[in-house]
């Protein structure tokens, strides 16, 4: 079976390598995002699935469902078009071209967390679980018929990270016995339920910024959901500061939301909503990241001292 995959980053390469290696598939191209500027430096770099994408035919249309676009898909002639985190919706034009469809691998279980973050915002919600799901696509955002469902716990510690990488090699496999079945003419075919549908939005900077009127709880999720990048961040004395590693803990205090309590070598305990924050790994501007006791040396905190937009009280 002839298969195009398109695909970008990380999460999208154990799939392709996957198909690469299946003797009853051929994957006769490869549609990624144009190589873009990356880093601190801005260093013009190709996609993680360019990278490993080399010896096929590569595209890479900054719109792929222009006539253009199709036509050079269209030329590849698929069998079936496979997507993992490309980064566009596909138009009804470029839906048609394989006789066999278009097939999505979705990073949670649709239609929960549709969208553009469903990892991060699976962790942010203090789900238990998660998954992967298979999908013929259509011109919706993660609306289209599932195939075939992967469940994946989410452990206490678990960050973007580490989930991102479980659900990578579970979807490449779950993305590989997909094939096989619409290759064999059995894959089955179910509707998903509207009424069960969450979006996943694009994360934004008012996401990343920590509310101290939250629970420690919540936001102990949030530091999780958030590493490695882009990481959430408060203020401390009008400088932003990143949080890595962070624990909740019952306790309460009478201090207002933002307050430092305390600060030793378990960490910068500082009262939330309910609940205390103890911060263990924290990162200034343009420095690297360091725990907390590092931070401080030099810059010793003070007694009633905030964190947060409202700097010292």
């Amino acid at each position: 079976m002839r298969i195009v995959f398109m695909g970008t980053p990380d999460f999208a390469v154990p799939s392709l390598q996957m198909l690469r290696k299946d003797p009853d598939v051929t994957v006769v191209g490869v549609v990624t995002q144009p190589d873009r500027p990356r880093g601190r430096k801005g260093v013009v770099t190709p996609s993680p699935v360019k990278q490993v994408a080399q010896g096929l035919p590569i595209w890479q249309p900054e719109r792929v469902s222009t006539a253009d676009s199709v036509a050079v898909i269209a030329s590849w002639q698929p069998d079936l078009i496979v997507t993992v985190a490309y980064g566009q919706i596909l138009k009804k034009a470029l839906l048609d071209v394989p006789a066999k469809g278009c097939v999505n691998l979705h990073a949670s279980l649709l239609p929960r967390w549709r969208g553009a973050a469903p990892i991060q915002r699976a962790i942010m919600a203090g789900d238990e679980e998660t998954g992967v799901t298979t999908m013929y696509m259509d011109e919706g955002m993660d609306t289209g018929d599932i195939i075939l469902q992967q469940a994946v716990p989410i452990s206490s510690q678990d960050t973007a990270e580490t989930l991102h990488d479980r659900l990578s090699t579970v979807g490449a496999a779950l993305l590989g016995q997909t094939v096989r079945l619409i290759k064999a003419g059995t894959a089955p075919r179910r509707k998903q339920d509207e009424a069960l549908a969450t979006i996943a939005g694009r994360l934004t900077r008012a996401d990343e910024e920590i509310d101290w009127t939250r629970s420690a709880s919540q936001i102990a999720l949030l530091v999780r959901a958030l590493h490695p990048a882009p990481g959430a961040f408060t203020y401390h004395r009008g400088e932003i500061l990143k949080v890595w590693q962070a624990q909740a803990t019952p306790e309460n205090t009478p201090a207002v939301p933002g307050t430092i309590i305390s600060a030793d070598q378990s960490g910068l305990c500082v009262q939330t909503g309910d609940g205390l924050l103890r911060i263990q790994r924290v990162q200034r501007e343009n420095k690297r990241a360091t725990d907390v006791l590092a931070y401080l040396r030099g810059r010793p905190w003070e007694t009633g001292e905030k964190l947060g937009r409202n700097g010292r009280p």
